[in-house]
């Protein structure tokens, strides 16, 4: 089916009566759960010429036969400690990656936290039916999601390929991102960019409209078992109205990027230099066209573990010649970072979803910009002072440069010579083990030292909790939130991407 053509009017992707019948008698024990094997899910289509790249996934696993009772059991796999697939080099057990990556979502695109509906007016008898419903399930929120699954993949088994072998990181992340919309879903306007972002990043993983239905009945499933105390016909229906518009505007949203962009872009490894014995800087050649904007970010598959998707942002403004860099750490046990730095070589092909981020340039701005990178958070702003000296517009950039340890400034060379090439750009190093040359202690603090920043607007890149607190002290000095641009690590909207 084409979701350009999907007729709205015709296929709603809510769930149907008969559907949730059906789960209802499964959950009663009235109807065994069939593990039957479906037709396979065909994998969206890469719109490009030539060779494909060898990322291939594993078979799904197998459905497994429901033990007697109320719950059936979960497929294989599932709840499996260590992935079915390549083992990484030596080192910890491979867990899902837990180093500081950008936030899938913009802030701006964040759903509002607030409990009243948009313009301050009173909440709608849905929103407070879902959030009713939301306060009930918040005690067992692991076991919604165990059985969430576990209906998905009995009940559509064909779905199983479109997740990763291994669930640990994915398994909460599609969850909690649905909760997180149907609890605001009195707030069209701030959903419709979060909601039109999930649906586009999902087009990578090859969901497609047909999927949605199946996802709605898991859904509506788990919350009615777990949420039994409140559930009711009038519930049920409100999670149905919130879930259809949801899914709604995920479809279109993926529809209309389909009409001018694939779902990924295929990209091989031209560089790989080792800067630290944990920090390489990857240079690729992707297979057509790709435009993003210095400061933004995108996501990476690689070959040894499919359908494992992890955010890196672009470490060099758009050149000319096309080639993309990224600067990766690997982090204790990460699956993807590790694989990037110790495993990947020139001529292995990885996989990129499309661009995504708020942290740019406004080049209409006469306003000074304050930067401030810690670790691999360097690379955006490496790309943020390219873009500023390629458009040729005078401006004061500060950067401050923040890491543990001397030798863990990998880029230090690179800036300082930037900075003699360009004389509006200066660049502060702050690191705990005190050389003579730079700063020290914590990033925040060297910024509040060194301001006013009154006439500045800052762009903040590195762990969550470096730029949480540079948040906080920039408010506490007096610089308006507005001005002040990340994308920090939420890990809801992770589902998006």
């Amino acid at each position: 089916m084409d979701a350009r053509t999907t007729d709205p009017s015709a296929s709603s992707p809510a769930p149907t009566r008969a559907a949730r019948r059906k789960i209802a008698r499964t959950r009663q024990g009235q109807e065994p759960a069939t593990t039957e094997p479906g037709p396979p899910v065909p994998p969206a289509a890469l719109p490009v010429t030539g060779p494909q790249p060898p990322i291939s996934a594993p078979a799904p696993a197998p459905g497994a036969t429901p033990a007697p009772g109320p719950v059936p059991v979960l497929p294989p796999g599932f709840e499996a400690a260590q992935p079915p697939v390549p083992p990484l080099p030596p080192g910890p057990a491979p867990v899902p990656d837990a180093a500081p990556v950008p936030d899938p979502a913009p802030a701006s695109a964040t759903p509002p936290t607030t409990t009243a509906a948009a313009g301050g007016t009173e909440p709608s008898a849905d929103a407070l039916l879902i959030r009713r419903t939301m306060a009930e399930v918040e005690p067992v929120a692991d076991k919604t999601v165990s059985y969430f699954y576990a209906l998905l993949f009995i009940h559509h088994p064909e779905l199983r390929e479109l997740f990763p072998a291994a669930m640990d990181s994915q398994r909460d992340r599609l969850v909690k991102a649905l909760l997180t919309a149907a609890e605001h879903i009195d707030d069209p306007a701030a959903l419709g960019d979060y909601l039109s972002h999930l649906g586009r990043g999902h087009r990578k993983y090859g969901t497609r409209p047909e999927h949605y239905p199946a996802v709605g009945e898991a859904l509506l499933g788990a919350l009615a078992r777990y949420a039994s105390a409140v559930w009711a016909p009038q519930t049920e229906a409100a999670w149905s109205r919130a879930y259809a518009a949801i899914s709604r505007i995920m479809i279109d949203a993926a529809a209309e990027d389909e009409r001018h962009t694939p779902p990924w872009w295929q990209a091989e490894i031209v560089s790989h230099d080792l800067r630290t014995p944990d920090v390489a800087v990857i240079t690729l050649r992707t297979d057509q066209p790709y435009s993003f904007l210095a400061g933004q970010y995108t996501t990476v598959e690689t070959p040894w573990w499919p359908r494992i998707w992890r955010h890196y942002s672009f470490a060099a403004a758009p050149a000319d010649d096309g080639l993309l860099t990224f600067h990766v750490r690997a982090v204790p046990a990460g699956w993807v970072s590790n694989a990037l730095v110790g495993r990947a070589r020139p001529g292995d092909v990885v996989r990129l979803g499309p661009p995504s981020g708020s942290m740019v340039v406004d080049h209409d701005s006469d306003d000074g910009m304050l930067c401030l990178g810690g670790g691999t958070g360097i690379a955006p702003i490496k790309a943020l002072v390219e873009d500023v000296a390629r458009h040729g517009r005078r401006r004061a950039v500060e950067v401050f440069y923040g890491a543990r340890r001397t030798g863990d400034l990998y880029d230090l060379d690179t800036m300082l010579r930037m900075q003699r090439e360009h004389s509006w750009l200066s660049v502060r190093t702050v690191v705990a083990d005190t050389p003579a040359d730079a700063l020290t202690g914590p990033l925040p603090d060297a910024v509040r030292a060194h301001g006013p920043w009154e006439a500045y607007d800052a762009y903040l890149s590195g762990p969550p909790g470096m730029i949480r607190s540079s948040v906080d002290t920039l408010v506490r000095i007096g610089m308006p939130s507005h001005r002040i641009r990340h994308d920090l690590v939420r890990e809801l909207v992770a589902a998006g991407d």
